[in-house]
């Protein structure tokens, strides 16, 4: 099948499923990518971490912050589904700063997030991203309000009306009355910018090598592997990946290594209109509509599809 009716059928898939989705895989040492509308910008929920864990390990790279040094952290006390690590804790807790990357990046604990965002503030995250060459990843707040949703005002029954409102009260211009899911307001990114910050983890030209080399060990030991995993792991690959969830976002952005030595980026950004907080068979198309990108500029690496450049897309 050629690129172009892949692209087809996957955007036919999602819309058909209900998803609004931009995605982007890239071989990162060719540059080769294909991409579905990879250039809308997001509100990106945790995938903020990622750029949370490079600034952070910038400046333990400069000598700014020692990983071993222990802070103690106040419990976050959560009683809603989803929430991980600290954020479930009762008491405080001493932990080291390079342990709470792990918690905030493999875990996804928003309270190890927020202690690291104690540390390096939004705004200072991202003056690193752009010191390092990256744009178009905006940081603005810190991880406690994604907290403070719909979600959190009512009972597991009426979730749905929760996802009704995030569905429902956007505007034309990605404004929205939910904070979280306002471009203007939120911690956001496109799939593009992603598969640059991950080609620059994977490939490093700015980031500092040992920085790099640890937000990686991070995203291999992801523990949330039921998206996009399904589909990139096996015996013969090695996936690495960060989530990030919030009412009807649902997002991955990975690196797939494979044996024979072709390493490929792979970004989901997907917006359900769906009101249901379940939504496995999203999950799965996800997964499958990923999959079949990264298929394609795999299988079409090196042939006469390629004369005519290396981006392609929808």
């Amino acid at each position: 099948m050629s690129v172009t009716a892949v692209v087809r059928e996957a955007r036919d898939a999602l819309r058909q499923a209900g998803l609004r989705a931009s995605f982007l895989v890239r071989d990162v040492d060719t540059g080769d990518e294909i991409d579905l509308d990879a250039d809308v910008e997001f509100p990106v929920a945790s995938l903020v971490k990622i750029p949370l864990a490079v600034g952070t390990l910038e400046r333990v790279a400069r000598g700014e912050l020692d990983p071993a040094t222990r802070l103690e952290v106040a419990p976050g006390r959560t009683r809603t589904p989803g929430p991980t690590g600290l954020s479930r804790f009762r008491h405080p807790a001493v932990v080291a700063i390079d342990d709470l990357l792990y918690l905030a990046v493999s875990i996804s604990d928003n309270v190890a997030g927020d202690a690291l965002f104690d540390l390096t503030p939004p705004a200072a995250i991202e003056a690193e991203l752009r010191r390092l060459g990256f744009e178009d990843i905006a940081v603005r707040h810190r991880l406690r309000d994604l907290m403070d949703t719909p979600t959190e005002r009512f009972g597991p029954a009426d979730l749905h009306l929760a996802h009704s409102l995030a569905i429902g009260a956007g505007t034309a211009g990605r404004g929205h009355a939910v904070a979280q899911l306002d471009v203007s307001r939120a911690n956001t990114g496109t799939a593009r910018s992603y598969a640059d910050l991950l080609t620059g983890l994977w490939r490093p030209s700015t980031i500092t090598p040992e920085a790099a080399a640890r937000v990686r060990e991070l995203m291999a030991a992801t523990v949330v592997r039921h998206r996009l995993a399904p589909d990139f792991s096996s015996d013969a690959s090695l996936w690495s990946s960060k989530t990030g969830t919030l009412l009807n976002l649902r997002h991955e952005a990975g690196v797939v290594e494979h044996a024979d030595g072709q390493t490929f980026v792979v970004v989901a950004l997907t917006e359900s209109q769906i009101p249901a907080a379940a939504q496995t068979a999203a999950e799965t198309l996800m997964g499958r509509v990923a999959r079949s990108l990264r298929d394609s500029l795999r299988g079409s690496s090196g042939k006469a599809d390629q004369v005519a450049g290396r981006r392609r897309s929808s």
